[in-house]
């Protein structure tokens, strides 16, 4: 949205990086690129790409904007080949105002042509940027992704599989990447495993690689297994490879991909995301019971921790807030100010469900607590005789660093005030959020495995501060 509105809607939920998706070996790989990328979509919005391959040529095509704004027929047609890699983009390291900072980055190398597709963030990559530089690399983004690439194309191992584990060996921090040369699709997955990566096949010996299950369906692709942390599958003519070149480490899968990411439909790691998501609700109403007339989730991201509630606590559910899913990429605001425009647009109040009723407002997250603050505002204004506030996360404490957009830990509202004075902000006649072993009971019964940074402050790898970087530098050099 080119105005304020954006801001409005959309600044009390965290936002994944990206989504990434690739095929090998089909006839009309790009096409199915774009399907799958529209099955992500919700993984990023802010841009879209492909880049096909046919006769050692790499075909590239990428836009800002949603997948389906990005591409029609005649920009598909111009992507021939049998395979294709993709990507969504919510950007977090480096900018979202500029074409170059947009997915998959593709270079000529003296190897030949490359292609990557990254979904994470590189806690290092100002590091190994500056140090690319000052040996003559030139960048042509802002982004952490290019380092990668950069990396891969000074490598001096024959292979492009090789020459993307040594690069990936000097990188530290979240990845599940895409890539393709003029001979095979990589998928690989950072050795903690932050983010997912799945493998899918195809009739007629196909392959794919998808951030999520979900995109799968879409295609009529099986499901195969999931990438497993710091492995690489590398398909090329002769078949499915498997390697785990890089140095075992606790596998740490973020846990916000259970809470919110993920599109509900969605299996990670074997565990069915929209199964979890209700039964978070479940314990949030055994953790955290009230005396109400109606269960209402902040939608869509509320709806199935809500539906647990409900059922565990015997309170019925009701859509009391409607969902406008037509808000478009631009809108424009009246002249005159409207009371809380930003999130009307999106959310509607339904007097005719709240009015008079003790409500239990259930949603995913708090973040910076202001749309939460309008949303209950809303609910009363439409006759909600009490509104008690359930989140079926953990307070948000800390920012995370490995590839999902937060606020400042100064900006996150938990990390700064109890869970009263957060109540009195918000302005509800109670707030509670579920307990950490409540979440990890409701996800897959056991903390092990898992990274709840955003919860705990608990970092599984070091996270690199620029400034401090400049002084040891100097220092060294001097």
């Amino acid at each position: 949205m080119d105005s304020e509105l954006e801001h409005f809607v959309e600044d009390d939920h965290f936002h994944d990086h990206c989504g990434v998706f690739g095929v090998f070996n089909h006839v009309e790989a790009a096409n199915l690129v774009y399907l799958g990328l529209y099955a992500l979509q919700h993984r990023g919005q802010e841009s879209a790409g492909i880049i096909s391959l046919k006769e050692r040529i790499l075909h590239t095509f990428r836009g800002r904007g949603l997948v389906a704004d990005v591409f029609n027929h005649s920009s598909l047609a111009r992507l021939p080949g049998s395979c294709a890699i993709g990507h969504v983009r919510y950007s977090t390291a480096g900018g979202s105002d500029t074409q170059r900072n947009i997915q998959p980055l593709v270079v000529d190398t003296a190897y030949g042509g490359m292609a990557l597709a990254h979904n994470g963030n590189l806690v290092n990559a100002i590091q190994i940027r500056r140090d690319l530089e000052r040996r003559g690399s030139i960048f042509q983004s802002t982004m952490d992704t290019e380092v990668i690439v950069h990396l891969a194309a000074l490598s001096r191992w024959p292979t492009f599989p090789e020459r993307l584990v040594d690069a990936l060996s000097q990188v530290s921090g979240a990845y599940a990447i895409v890539a393709m040369d003029e001979h095979a699709v990589i998928g690989v997955r950072d050795p903690f495993g932050f983010r997912p990566l799945v493998l899918g096949k195809l009739p007629n010996n196909g392959w794919v690689f998808s951030s999520e299950t979900c995109a799968l369906h879409l295609i009529d692709a099986e499901y195969v297994r999931d990438v497993q942390p710091g492995e690489m599958v590398v398909v090329d003519e002769k078949g499915v490879h498997s390697y785990f070149p890089f140095p075992r480490r606790k596998r740490t899968m973020c846990i916000f991909e259970y809470i919110y990411f993920a599109r509900p439909d969605s299996t990670i790691d074997g565990i069915n995301v929209y199964n979890s998501r209700k039964q978070v609700g479940r314990l949030l109403a055994q953790e955290h019971p009230v005396e109400a007339d109606l269960v209402v989730p902040v939608p869509d991201s509320g709806v199935p921790a809500a539906l647990g509630y409900a059922q565990a606590s015997g309170i019925p559910f009701e859509l009391g807030i409607i969902r406008n899913h037509y808000v478009g990429r631009t809108f424009i605001e009246p002249q005159q100010a409207i009371r809380h425009f930003g999130v009307k647009v999106k959310l509607n109040a339904n007097p005719q469900i709240l009015a008079g009723k003790r409500v239990v407002l259930v949603d995913d997250s708090v973040v910076r607590g202001t749309t939460s603050r309008k949303i209950v505002k809303m609910v009363r204004e439409a006759g909600a005789k009490e509104v008690h506030l359930r989140i079926s996360s953990p307070p948000t404490t800390h920012p995370c660093y490995y590839g999902i957009d937060t606020p400042t830990r100064e900006e996150l509202l938990a990390s700064h005030n109890t869970v009263d004075e957060m109540r009195a902000f918000i302005d509800a006649d109670s707030l509670a959020f579920i307990s950490l072993e409540g979440l990890y009971k409701a996800v897959n019964g056991t903390r092990q495995g898992y990274c709840d940074a955003c919860f705990s402050g608990n970092y599984p790898v070091p996270y690199f501060q620029p400034e401090r970087y400049v002084q040891l530098t100097l220092l060294k050099e001097a």
